[in-house]
């Protein structure tokens, strides 16, 4: 199946915008999902056979890979990618507020370069619309047999001094449906929401987050908090990031977001694409997101769990963030580029990669890259 999107599925992309045929392969992925013969054939062909499992932020994974935010910013084909065996999924960017976005069009694909340009600039249905069509979703279907993230992003009407209270009434609305929240700082498509990388931004928004697991956890167990920075940030902004979240509670960091760096053009039209706003994503992203995994796997010892995305294509590439430190990993352009069957390739090939260096679990290789350094 992998063969048959990159022969057939793949070029026909290259007659659709981007952001339309995104919309169209979500619609088709729920309504195979909701119906039992075309989603036991989704598992049948898409689903790994082998089992990876590895345990942090609070839960047993299957596997180690996992969905991006991005590709289901209103959580409309959550059993779809459960169904094609992702072992666990990540909504979002979600807002306080309705978002319709940026002007379209919005997307842009570079496909000899295998990456996207967005401005998207968190179009989304907002946090008590999301809110809603979870309580449906879990009320007819049940809760995700995988753990559902979702990122937080900050609403374009919110100033900048008000960001936390927008990122803490956004996760009050969908905490009890949540696994994981993600704290998105780094989007470059939201005017000026970098600068909430820097610690008064990053620590009001974390105390806020705090305040409501504390609220909502009623004694127990609050939910993990991570924190999602771009791949701009020189090494010495990076490792001050790491310390101001991990000061104020963060339990882990996502690496990376999108980047505002282009890489060299192949053609003039991939030229023409480059020249567009935005943040790029996809395979030119993957050695700065690979490389920031090792800086901070280093200055934390590997004990701070860490989620690397970014140019995820293969196997290799997986593998690659995994013994540069990653617990976890994630793709989103990968899916673009390779279609469905990249879990099953991913999985497989990892499974494969833990069999020749000889570990019997995941934890076994996790950093290994690092700590021979």
């Amino acid at each position: 199946m992998g063969v048959f999107y990159r022969w057939f599925g793949r070029p026909l992309l290259k007659f659709q915008d981007s952001e339309r045929a995104h919309l169209r392969s979500l619609k088709m992925l729920r309504l195979f999902s909701n119906n039992p013969l075309t989603r036991s054939a989704l598992k049948l062909t898409y689903k790994p056979r082998k089992s990876i499992p590895v345990e942090v932020f609070g839960n047993v994974y299957s596997h180690p890979f996992g969905l991006a935010a991005g590709m289901d910013k209103n959580a409309i084909a959550l059993r779809g990618w459960e169904a094609t065996g992702l072992s666990f999924i990540e909504i979002g960017g979600v807002t306080q507020h309705r978002q319709d976005g940026n002007p379209k069009p919005r997307m842009f694909r570079a496909d000899s370069t295998q990456a996207l340009v967005n401005r998207m600039g968190f179009n989304n249905e907002g946090s008590e619309q999301i809110s809603e069509n979870l309580a449906k979703h879990f009320s007819k279907y049940g809760a995700p047999n995988v753990p559902l993230w979702v990122n937080l992003g900050k609403s374009k009407i919110t100033p900048l001094e008000d960001a936390h209270e927008d990122y803490g009434a956004t996760m009050r609305a969908l905490w009890k449906f949540t696994d994981v929240f993600v704290v998105n700082v780094s989007s470059p498509n939201t005017p000026n929401l970098r600068e909430l990388q820097n610690d008064e931004g990053l620590i009001r928004i974390l105390e806020k987050c705090h305040t409501v697991n504390s609220e909502l956890a009623l004694g127990g167990e609050g939910k993990p908090i991570l924190v999602k920075v771009a791949p701009d940030l020189t090494d010495q902004q990076l490792e001050h990031v790491v310390n101001t979240a991990r000061s104020s509670g963060a339990s882990g960091i996502v690496l990376s977001n999108t980047t505002l760096v282009r890489p060299d053009s192949t053609s003039s039209k991939e030229e023409k694409i480059f020249a567009e706003q935005g943040g790029l994503s996809g395979r030119p992203l993957l050695n700065r997101s690979t490389e920031m995994i090792r800086i901070v796997s280093k200055m934390t010892n590997g004990e701070w769990p860490i989620v690397g995305v970014g140019g995820v294509m293969s196997a290799e590439d997986a593998w690659a963030k995994i013994v540069a430190g990653a617990s976890l990993v994630q793709a989103y352009s990968g899916f673009v580029f390779e279609g469905p069957s990249l879990t099953k390739a991913v999985v497989h090939g990892i499974h494969k990669h833990l069999n020749a260096q000889g570990y019997s679990m995941l934890v076994d290789a996790i950093g290994t890259e690092s700590e021979s350094c």
